[in-house]
């Protein structure tokens, strides 16, 4: 049986639901230190001006704060800013009306902390792309150098600010709201192949 060890993630990049659908067996893990500037409360879209980062504000117990620990924070309004930019993103995708009754409640609920939250988004966008993961949770941190195959570790692999090479994810082209303008976008938010791609995301992973 082959894992993959990975990090949570707020709408996830492409690259993170694709681990998610060919690997037996998933670990998330949540022990880690939080780090800022990571796809653990943020996600990356395609708007009409560029990419564009939605990211959750949270709140920390301190410098070392464990990511299961992390709670979410009502800052600046945030979930209205958020699902305003995904309806102006993707208002005119093939699938954004079908699928932005599952996406919505994700803005309408409040949670407190952000591996809940982030875990019932899985829960959801694995319903909607039609994939069956197991799932579980690390009980305690996870140290790099004790990774050994068959686990496969992908922490630092799918990273928002230093992504390191990964031989098994090569983006291919989809169609994209504004691909004639920007040019195709790779590895985006799980959200912008599911707004444009809709029941063939999972042939795309």
């Amino acid at each position: 049986m082959t894992t993959a060890l990975l990090q949570t993630t707020y709408f996830g990049p492409i690259q993170w639901y694709q681990k998610l659908h060919r690997y037996d067996h998933i670990l998330i893990e949540q022990h880690d230190s939080y780090q800022k500037q990571t796809f653990r409360n943020r996600c990356v879209i395609a708007t009409a001006n560029g990419l564009q980062a939605l990211t959750v504000p949270v709140e920390t117990t301190g410098q070392k704060c464990e990511v299961c620990d992390v709670r979410i924070s009502d800052h600046n309004q945030w979930r209205r800013v958020h699902w305003n930019a995904l309806q102006s993103a993707y208002s005119e995708s093939p699938f954004f009306e079908y699928y932005a009754d599952d996406i919505r409640p994700f803005y309408e609920k409040r949670y407190r902390y952000l591996t809940e939250y982030n875990e019932d988004i899985r829960q959801t966008l694995c319903q909607l792309i039609d994939i069956e993961p197991t799932v579980d949770y690390t009980e305690a941190f996870v140290a790099p150098a004790a990774v050994t195959p068959p686990v496969a570790d992908y922490r630092a692999v799918i990273s928002a600010k230093h992504p390191q090479q990964d031989p098994d994810f090569e983006p291919r082209r989809y169609w994209q709201v504004f691909g004639s303008k920007l040019g195709f976008q790779p590895n985006l938010s799980i959200l912008d192949l599911l707004f444009n791609m809709g029941p063939e995301a999972i042939y795309y992973l």
